[in-house]
């Protein structure tokens, strides 16, 4: 409905308020949340930062019981809540993108993705990739990938620590960072930055870059989350759809 409508604008537009009909992650589901990003952060530190953009589900549980610090790996009362989180429709939370990793066990495969160098990231191969090459060979050097392909545990510990970030509040995370399952990432979708404009990259502060301005201009990339969208998803400039 219209009224609808008109809702996920506003919170898109106030992406980081709070409003009354948002939901909270509280009380002993709260504390198993800190204990699951804990162990993710734990896991990243072993497998690498860049090894930890595509990591799959099921390798991810089983280096988690390796990574120092972490136990045994995950209780199943963590993996009972991983579970619960990724097959909850995100539209309670506001989100209405689609989903894009249907069963936990989805993922990027190693062979599917080419590592960007000096980046840090990986972009999936085909479209992906070559969509990258041509605008970094239009606007040069001070064009940066910022965040590339991403598996489902990469974006739980983005979600999830969004979530903490938030006190709680995961509809305040899902107009950020897409919940896990729902992130375009997963299917190709890259963002790029300034050399020069650092964590400010992802702010609006990249709208008023030369680079984001070239980008228009040439007029062969789309912006996946464009102003005012009905995904319930803040403006995103940074962030290049891939089809």
């Amino acid at each position: 409905t219209h009224d609808k409508e008109l809702r996920l604008i506003e919170k898109s537009r106030h992406f980081d308020s709070d409003f009354s009909d948002d939901v909270f992650i509280t009380g002993g589901e709260f504390g198993t949340l800190k204990r699951v990003v804990d162990k993710l952060g734990k896991l990243q530190k072993y497998v690498g930062h860049g090894h930890f953009n595509i990591v799959d589900w099921d390798d991810g549980i089983a280096f988690t019981r390796k990574a120092k610090g972490t136990g045994r790996g995950f209780e199943p009362s963590e993996l009972n809540f991983l579970e619960k989180m990724f097959h909850e429709k995100a539209s309670r939370y506001g989100f209405m993108g689609e989903k894009v990793f249907l069963e936990l066990g989805s993922g990027i495969s190693r062979k599917n993705a080419i590592k960007v160098p000096y980046s840090g990231h990986y972009l999936v191969k085909g479209e992906s990739y070559d969509l990258y090459r041509k605008i970094k060979a239009k606007l040069g050097r001070d064009l940066i990938l910022t965040s590339g392909a991403r598996g489902l545990m990469k974006q739980f510990h983005l979600f999830l620590s969004k979530v903490i970030a938030c006190h709680g509040n995961a509809s305040k995370a899902s107009r950020s960072i897409a919940p896990p399952g729902y992130s375009f990432h997963g299917r190709g979708d890259f963002d790029i930055g300034s050399r020069l404009l650092g964590e400010r990259n992802f702010t609006l502060d990249f709208a008023k870059t030369e680079e984001y301005k070239k980008l228009i201009e040439l007029g062969f990339i789309d912006i996946r989350y464009e102003k005012d969208n009905l995904e319930g998803v803040r403006f995103e400039p940074w962030h290049i759809k891939v089809t």
